[in-house]
């Protein structure tokens, strides 16, 4: 698979493989295992995901270098702060069985709604991950859920601007405004659900999209992402979807397709919104 450049020139795997909700042992094995096979080298798991565990246990058995592949984990809310983020972040390598990580991001920002010292709760959590990739703990640091405000706030204080940006992003709910800040910023946006959680194999013109390119709708979505360039995260844990998710190299969205998915009026989000959730 070829390669996005972040912003300190580490390559990042352009399809990376979700894990949310996969909190099996045997099945994050199984499917850890099965992705490897299918040429998957990029790995998103989270504290939250309660899987990190079973995803070290899976590539220490298969036997990979672990130079060859690309790990991000995120820390979670109830971690925020300097000290708290340290911790979880050792907790999370002791769970993955490794020494380091290629990313690791601040799962989701603190907000207005819930903190009034938001801004500067995000910022502890921030000079932690500065500080982890400083000692080489780390080779990229970045955000997840961050919209433009809580962006903005963080760039104030910030002595490395983040180099990822985790959002939700399918043909269903684009985000433009904030995909367009974080390229203004160089950095790079990853999409999760980018299938939309299943909700984007019902629409009409994705589905004659897939047709006309004799191909399913996940990929339609997965290669559109691409052309879009945003990196995305799909998540299955079935083996003939984890290979034709990432079967995207024998066609290209013409332009005129691309508006079309460009231009679809859904609302189709998770309905989790970085400024009102509760968890």
């Amino acid at each position: 698979m070829d390669n996005f450049i972040l912003q300190n020139g580490v390559k990042i795997p352009c399809i990376g493989l979700g894990t949310w909700e996969n909190r099996d042992e045997k099945s994050v094995v199984d499917t850890i295992s099965e992705a490897i096979n299918c040429g998957y080298r990029h790995i998103d798991t989270a504290a939250v995901y309660a899987n990190e565990q079973y995803i070290g246990k899976a590539i220490n058995s298969i036997g990979i270098n672990r130079q060859d592949l690309f790990i991000t984990s995120k820390v979670w809310n109830t971690e925020r702060g300097y000290a708290k983020t340290m911790r979880a972040f050792e907790k999370t390598l002791n769970n993955l069985q490794t020494d380091y990580l290629d990313l690791y991001l601040v799962h989701w920002p603190a907000s207005p709604s819930k903190y009034d010292n938001w801004a500067e709760l995000n910022a502890e959590t921030w000079h932690a991950l500065e500080d982890l990739y400083k000692m080489q703990k780390v080779r990229a640091i970045g955000v997840s859920n961050f919209w433009i405000h809580h962006l903005e706030q963080l760039l104030n204080v910030a002595n490395i601007v983040p180099m990822v940006n985790q959002i939700e992003y399918h043909p269903g709910y684009r985000q433009s405004y904030v995909v367009d800040y974080c390229k203004a910023h160089n950095m790079l946006v990853e999409a999760w659900s980018p299938l939309g959680r299943g909700k984007m194999f019902s629409i009409p013109e994705l589905i004659q999209i897939a047709k006309k390119y004799n191909v399913s709708v996940a990929q339609v979505c997965v290669k559109w992402c691409l052309q879009n360039g945003i990196l995305p995260l799909p998540k299955s844990t079935k083996p003939e979807r984890l290979k034709e998710n990432a079967d995207i190299e024998g066609f290209t969205i013409a332009p005129d397709d691309m508006r079309i998915i460009n231009s679809l009026q859904l609302e189709s989000s998770s309905g989790q919104i970085p400024d009102e959730i509760d968890f």
